[in-house]
């Protein structure tokens, strides 16, 4: 088996260093904590409204607000398993940095630009096969 050491001459290593990494890191766990913050909104948004659904009901129904309801709840859940899944990628790019194989695109192995990591923090392609993809 191959140590450690020969990994990092495998074209898969990050063409970044240990300092660079770190400011990416830090970008992350930022990006990690807003996105966090974001789902207890969320889920409490959704708690609050599953409860007025409930209450409502006994008292006033009207099918238009029924449906406004409903629309809204849809939409918060939408947003909250989106959030949720950008806070998956998050970590998928913390585990990148830890394995020092952060900001390699996986379908040309070449670097992937600072400035597109910077924006884009969770992403695995480079803009040149972002483009190809569309």
């Amino acid at each position: 088996m191959a140590s450690s050491k020969d990994s990092k001459t495998s074209d898969r290593v990050s063409p970044y260093n240990d300092e660079e990494l770190e400011y990416f890191k830090e970008i992350i766990i930022k990006k990690r904590d807003e996105a966090e913050q974001e789902l207890t909104t969320l889920q409490n948004l959704l708690r609050e409204s599953m409860e007025n659904a409930s209450d409502e009901s006994a008292y006033s129904f009207h099918m238009a607000d029924a449906g406004t309801d409903a629309q809204e709840r849809e939409k918060t859940y939408m947003l909250f398993n989106r959030t949720k899944k950008f806070v998956r990628y998050l970590d998928d790019a913390l585990k990148r940095i830890e394995n020092k194989t952060y900001g390699v695109c996986k379908v040309t192995g070449k670097k992937i630009a600072k400035g597109r990591l910077e924006a884009v923090p969770h992403t695995q392609l480079s803009i040149e096969a972002k483009l190809k993809r569309r």
